[in-house]
């Protein structure tokens, strides 16, 4: 195949994928060498983003993608929240996050910080593949730990969890912490 086919033919897979496709899955798909497949992929990524085309070509922790382009973000948001069966809870978006910041973690380890029991959560967590079984806890019982799955990382377009923003920068600042405190109370500080 030259370059423009194995092009067309690459665009068209990833455009019809519904998960991520690794790079050695799509050469072996087309009869090439990972190295010369990756090389297109990153030219595609490339010129699409050149053209401003309403999608990007995003390389993700299980594969290559296609998602739209962040610009559309507002537009693509109300679309999305259109179909609210695919919506997580804020208690099973709760739980990711703590699943995701101290993993492996177990269930109970979760339904203590969250103060609330978190089985129910954590089944259709799993169900959706987002958490999965990373292990067994030492200790009595060896309860069951979970992590992070690929099709989190995916979801929110990240490669790895090093990508997830770290807790810290979510927080307001002291300053901002105590206005907001004062606002609340209906108090001031001088």
């Amino acid at each position: 195949m030259t370059d423009s086919e194995l092009r067309l033919a690459l665009e068209a897979v990833l455009t019809v994928a519904i998960e991520a496709v690794p790079s050695d899955a799509l050469a072996d798909l087309v009869g090439e060498d990972e190295p010369v497949i990756r090389e297109l992929l990153v030219d595609i990524r490339r010129d699409l983003v050149e053209q401003g085309r309403g999608f990007h070509l995003v390389e993700l922790a299980s594969g290559w993608r296609l998602q739209s382009n962040p610009a559309a973000a507002e537009v693509v948001q109300r679309f999305a929240s259109r179909d609210l069966s695919a919506r997580l809870s804020t208690a099973a978006l709760e739980t990711l996050a703590i699943v995701a910041y101290r993993q492996p973690v177990s269930r109970a380890q979760v339904a203590t910080l969250r103060g609330v029991n978190v089985d129910g959560v954590v089944r259709l967590l799993e169900q959706r593949g987002y958490i999965e079984a990373v292990g067994r806890a030492e200790g009595p019982g060896q309860p069951i730990l979970y992590g992070t799955s690929e099709v989190f990382l995916d979801r929110l377009g990240l490669s790895s969890l090093d990508e997830l923003p770290r807790p810290e920068n979510l927080l307001p600042s002291a300053a901002e912490a105590e206005l907001l405190a004062d606002e609340l109370t209906g108090t001031s500080t001088p």
